[in-house]
């Protein structure tokens, strides 16, 4: 079994080794309320292929540390993630839930670099969970705010399931050990996503997986 990069500070909370990767358009509800627009200028088509950014390095926020928003942010969107770890033979070696805070925008083609990237931004788990793809195919990920649950996220309703959105994104880059890719953030029924506060507790949890919970607060 392929084994995940080891964390050069085992005392402390797991952080990626490598580069985050995210995946937009990857549930069928969000891709469904595109569909309609998929054809219209700029893009003309639907995409083929899947439709990656980057979480830069900056977005890391162990866990245990709180989401402050800055520069007039007042709330975020939640999004709650499946993150396939890339061992050191190449191969998925385990999984993180994650949360993939953005600032509420209108466009998931293009999302703004500073909507996606600021500083806190990908909240993380304790420890990665070891595994293989099948244990994860059907995983229903709760997210929660101040005790309330607002969202189930529920893997089975990906376009492109785990093994499919792998083998695509192998089609044209090469995922290199300790990099980290997102399987993707679902929408409500209106294509919006649940949304935070400072004052609100957040917290994402699955069967077997170290929990992400996190408390926003803003600039004083």
């Amino acid at each position: 079994m392929p084994t995940i990069p080891p964390n050069p500070m085992p005392h402390r909370p797991w952080q990626p080794q490598g580069t985050v990767y995210g995946t937009l358009l990857n549930f069928r509800r969000e891709w469904d309320l595109w569909a309609p627009r998929m054809t219209q200028d700029p893009h003309k088509a639907a995409p083929q292929a899947p439709i990656l950014y980057v979480k830069s390095a900056n977005t890391f926020s162990p866990a245990g540390q709180d989401l402050l928003l800055q520069d007039g942010v007042s709330e975020v969107d939640i999004g709650a993630t499946l993150g396939l770890v890339i061992g050191d033979d190449g191969q998925v070696a385990g999984a993180a839930l994650l949360c993939d805070w953005s600032v509420p925008h209108a466009s998931y083609y293009r999302p703004p670099v500073k909507f996606r990237c600021r500083d806190g931004f990908l909240a993380l788990p304790q420890q990665v969970t070891v595994g293989q793809l099948a244990d994860w195919a059907a995983l229903h990920i709760a997210v929660s705010r101040n005790g309330e649950r607002v969202q189930t996220v529920v893997l089975r309703e990906l376009m492109r399931d785990l093994p499919t959105l792998l083998a695509d994104v192998g089609e044209f880059m090469t995922l290199q050990a300790g990099d980290v890719l997102m399987v993707g953030t679902d929408g409500l029924a209106d294509g919006s996503r649940p949304r935070a506060k400072a004052g609100d507790r957040v917290e994402i949890s699955a069967p077997g997986f170290s929990s992400v919970s996190v408390q926003v607060g803003g600039a004083a």
